[in-house]
């Protein structure tokens, strides 16, 4: 997609991270702006602040997970700009622990948000532009998921969040190929960003009150310390991701990574699986954390 300019983006989870500097990115390359968010406030401040450089933005309260608000948003989108030219699904969630201590409602916040979200928009948004396809041959249209490197590595102390994202990827893949099937002019991208400045290690306070969660568990704690750790000390910035993800769309590339040096962990997981070998140590680079957790967890640490 070359032309983005009069064109209509929607974005999931908008209002902060990725989802807010894709819009300002998308409003800076002149398109018309559909934000998503739970969280009305910040999400009011979004459009107001994108307005104000002169975008036109609709901005609508939306739990991705729930099926009726993405329909929703799909009908307000169609009634205001008709149908979208890029759709980022990209509202999400974090947790963290071992992987036994999820309760029930845990799996269904995490799963609602990170994976039914992304299905949803992808339910609700593909028809629309299948359909602006077929009337208009100069159409365009690409769809983003947010997935992860999570997506594709599977870390301790991580799983239900991997879980989900690599749900996400296999969605997306799946995406690519059903599209290539009946059209030339959608297309789809996954992104899978690693360890980046947000505020996914916050995401409880978007918790649903009927989904509340008990104290935490060691572990889940341990995981909650390390993930704050590894984001808030990344590198490279929300605003580069989504610099990534348009540059991505532009040239209709599938995967978008933030930190391609992750992927000889990628590799080797690869491998392991081809050659039915046991997963790798993912401490071996960096042993003594791994000697840290186990004394921490196992009973008596």
């Amino acid at each position: 997609m070359q032309t983005l300019r009069g064109r209509t983006a929607v974005i999931t989870g908008a209002a902060s991270g990725f989802g807010l500097e894709l819009a300002r990115l998308a409003a800076h390359e002149g398109m018309r702006l559909v934000l998503a968010d739970l969280q009305a406030e910040a999400l009011d401040g979004a459009a107001e602040e994108l307005r104000a450089q002169g975008a036109e933005v609709l901005a609508q309260r939306v739990d991705v997970a729930r099926a009726v608000d993405v329909d929703a948003l799909g009908e307000a989108t169609r009634a205001r700009f008709g149908a979208p030219h890029l759709v980022v699904n990209n509202a999400g969630v974090g947790a963290g622990g071992l992987v036994w201590e999820h309760s029930a409602a845990d799996w269904q916040w995490v799963l609602g948000v990170n994976l039914l979200g992304v299905a949803h928009g992808v339910r609700v948004f593909t028809p629309m532009m299948l359909a602006a396809a077929a009337a208009d041959p100069a159409y365009e249209g690409h769809i983003v998921n947010t997935a992860s490197m999570a997506g594709l590595l599977c870390p301790p102390l991580m799983g239900l969040y991997n879980a989900s994202k690599h749900a996400v990827v296999a969605l997306s893949e799946t995406l690519h190929h059903d599209l290539a099937l009946v059209t030339g002019q959608v297309h789809a991208s996954v992104l899978c960003p690693y360890f980046v400045p947000t505020a996914i290690h916050r995401s409880d306070r978007n918790r649903p009150p009927d989904l509340s969660g008990s104290s935490p568990t060691r572990s889940q704690a341990a995981a909650r310390a390390m993930t704050e750790k590894a984001v808030s000390g990344g590198k490279v910035d929300a605003a580069q991701v989504a610099q990534l993800v348009f540059d991505a769309v532009r040239t209709r590339r599938f995967y978008i990574y933030s930190h391609p040096q992750a992927l000889g962990g990628v590799r080797q997981r690869l491998d392991d699986v081809v050659h039915g070998h046991n997963p790798a140590d993912p401490y071996a680079a960096r042993p003594e954390i791994g000697a840290a957790l186990r004394a921490a967890l196992r009973e008596g640490g």
